[in-house]
């Protein structure tokens, strides 16, 4: 059985797991610390050995995916939203390979998610076009062409009013910021998903991220002529496909 390892960093907690590579489940349970406050590199490697180590996978020669909130190219960390500053233009994967003694494969959380999504959950098989969208501290997204990804998308940082990202407006964090009903948060989902669906006229919608599991609260409100359909693996996504990159 063919097994690897996926920490996924979020804006809000660091996540870990073992992943069965050839089901797409944890294998392990999945073990959380909360992110540390300011997200600089030094304490979230910290943050990231305390995962591992309750895994018990330290020196694990298992391959090791690692998700991260930022547009990733070639292991540097071009952005930071919801992170700190000090991650743009950061030699990411070579300053967590050099500190864990492994290799290591670093990957935008919201690819890993769709990577997960389209290997074992909800864009498996699906022809065309997938747009995976991650509702969460902010908003991310993954687009799959026949279930190859392509990577680095940030429909979240789209401009919304005057010099604001349409994540400050629609993501999960603002409809708990601003105490929005299932009702009115939808009607601003529905003008995100609806240009988003203008301009790329995707097969699919998939939405992930914890607020997933309460999909039949606000998917069915939205108006739309693409399909839009809850992601599967909800906040194991990016610990999922994560492992699986790094094993490929």
């Amino acid at each position: 059985m063919a097994k690897a390892i996926g920490v996924d960093i979020g804006g809000t907690g660091i996540k870990a797991g073992i992943v069965d590579l050839g089901r797409g489940t944890l294998e392990s349970d999945r073990v959380r610390v909360p992110t540390p406050k300011g997200a600089a590199p030094s304490d979230v490697l910290t943050a990231v050995h305390e995962v591992l180590d309750t895994l018990g996978v330290r020196d694990s020669a298992l391959p090791l995916g690692v998700a991260f909130p930022a547009i990733v190219k070639r292991g540097k960390t071009l952005s930071a939203a919801n992170i700190s500053q000090k991650w743009v233009d950061f030699d990411a994967e070579k300053f967590f390979e050099d500190e864990l003694g492994r290799n290591i494969t670093f990957v935008n959380d919201a690819d890993a998610a769709g990577v997960a999504e389209v290997r074992h959950g909800a864009a498996r098989d699906v022809e065309g076009l997938t747009i995976l969208t991650t509702l969460g501290t902010g908003i991310g997204s993954a687009f799959l062409y026949n279930g190859v990804l392509v990577p680095n998308t940030e429909l979240g940082h789209l401009n919304y009013g005057e010099h604001t990202s349409v994540e400050k407006w629609a993501a999960t964090s603002a409809r708990d910021r601003e105490e929005l009903s299932w009702t009115d948060w939808a009607a601003r989902l529905q003008e995100f998903y609806a240009h988003i669906e203008f301009l790329f006229s995707p097969d699919l919608f998939v939405v992930g991220g914890g607020v997933s599991k309460n999909a039949s609260d606000f998917l069915p409100l939205l108006e739309l002529k693409t399909p839009i359909i809850p992601a599967i693996h909800r906040n194991n996504a990016g610990i999922i496909g994560a492992a699986s990159l790094a094993a490929d």
